[in-house]
């Protein structure tokens, strides 16, 4: 089995901002999180600061998406995700969840069809005011890290 792969990426001119994530949206629609990660069409892509979101990237998976007992048809999605602080989805299986944990994503199971500009704009909430140790760490990760020698005490 084969599974076709179609990428389309927003360039961003701008300067990117100091403590951004990459948050992933498992959808058929590309506009709810309204699928399973295994069987999703697409994986939707979005930057998230302080300052706010924008999305950067769409990935449209085609072939046999459907639950056959065959892991192999997941290795494009992860390798789609692999830069990403959180995956959001309306379900995942045991064996794609342990594989999302392991490359250090955090998975998110939605109970029902929601929004991901209603997600985006709860995750800035939490982002604008105290956000879990974990989360806290993924912002710090693309910071540039300084020392200043001359402080330093002998």
């Amino acid at each position: 089995m084969t599974t076709h792969v179609r990428r389309l990426k927003l360039i961003d001119s701008q300067n990117k901002a100091r403590q951004a994530v990459k948050i992933a949206f498992a959808t058929q629609d590309l506009k709810r999180v309204d699928a399973h990660f295994g069987w999703a069409k697409n994986i939707a892509i979005y930057e998230i600061s302080k300052e706010g979101y924008h999305f950067i990237e769409a990935i449209q998976f085609g072939g046999e998406l459907e639950e056959d007992g065959d892991e192999d048809k997941l290795l494009p999605k992860l390798s789609a995700i692999e830069d990403c602080a959180m995956l959001y989805v309306a379900a995942i299986g045991a064996s794609g969840a342990a594989r999302v944990v392991a490359k250090k994503i955090h998975p998110v199971k939605v109970d029902t069809p929601k929004a991901i500009t209603s997600i985006l704009d709860d995750l800035l909430v939490v982002l604008n005011g105290t956000p879990p140790p974990w989360l806290r760490k993924a912002l710090a990760k693309g910071e540039e890290k300084t020392f200043d020698f001359d402080e330093e005490e002998q």
